[in-house]
């Protein structure tokens, strides 16, 4: 399979303009898996959603098209997409002749569902919708609803990922919390470019003491890890060092080359969350 290294990213590309599903590049998400202790079928379900805002096509008659793309991979998928691959794979849109926006949705649908599921079996669907301008000012704009860890004056000196710092009330009676932050940040694992994003962790279980939390979402600021990641290692850690029992990370990177990934991980069935922007992104 696949390693980051062996990607574009980074490397000079050339933009091809014309369709071409082989720009994909799929990375197995097994490797970063292991070293957080997850081997085999995780804790977790979940999926990514990204956006796409820089999707174009041409009508039969040449004429182009815009759209913006939400499309859902379930996490269980064996594989992840290279995000500058996705871009590149998009691109090539730009020149190509589709009957539709139905013709575009089915075509980026079998070709992610190919890309995260190869060498694996089909266990579900990836989900495409995509937006015609009509529909543009429907997209809401909405922050992560929660508690702010942010209005904590902590001091923060750790800037690679510490679960140390993680701590929780096992002697006290569980609580039900929704706790958000907007200082989450890491790098891209292969070019080092900043991520930027936003994350909402909620959980029912033992009281996790919310300035060590703070500081060790803050310890991710200089980690390099690619946005999925970075989502399943804080969720292991709180996982192992917290001892929730249910438990759900969210998190909303904010965009690069016109995509953004906003991956999501729960502990237990439930329906995920609305694809829906932060301000910041």
């Amino acid at each position: 399979m696949n390693s980051p290294e062996d990607s574009l990213l980074g490397k000079p590309a050339s933009y091809v303009d014309h369709y071409d599903a082989s720009q994909l590049f799929p990375i197995a998400r097994a490797a970063k898996r292991a070293e957080i202790g997850v081997v085999g079928a995780p804790p977790f379900f979940g999926a990514d959603l990204w956006t796409a805002f820089e999707l174009s096509w041409l009508n039969l008659r040449g004429k182009p098209q815009v759209a913006l793309a939400h499309i859902m991979v379930p996490c269980e998928s064996p594989n992840i997409v290279e995000s500058k691959s996705f871009k590149l794979y998009l691109g090539s849109f730009s020149n190509t002749k589709f009957a539709d926006a139905e013709a575009v949705r089915a075509c980026i649908r079998a070709d992610i569902n190919e890309a995260v599921w190869r060498g694996g079996p089909v266990q579900s669907s990836v989900g495409v919708k995509v937006l015609l301008p009509e529909m543009f000012d429907r997209e809401p704009v909405h922050e992560l609803d929660g508690l702010s860890l942010d209005r904590l004056d902590v001091e923060c000196s750790q800037y690679t990922p510490a679960p140390e710092l993680l701590m929780a009330a096992f002697d006290e009676q569980p609580v039900t919390e929704v706790l958000t932050s907007n200082l989450l940040k890491s790098n891209c694992l292969v070019t080092g470019q900043p991520d930027w994003g936003s994350v909402q962790i909620s959980y029912s279980g033992p009281q996790i003491e919310q300035g060590g939390l703070l500081q060790y979402l803050v310890s991710f600021r200089n980690h390099n890890e690619f946005h999925e990641q970075c989502v399943e290692r804080i969720f292991m850690d709180l996982w192992t060092r917290c001892r929730p029992t249910k438990l759900a990370v969210y998190a909303r990177y904010t965009r690069r080359g016109g995509l953004d990934i906003n991956p999501f991980r729960t502990s237990y069935p439930q329906t995920l969350p609305p694809n829906i922007r932060t301000a910041r992104q």
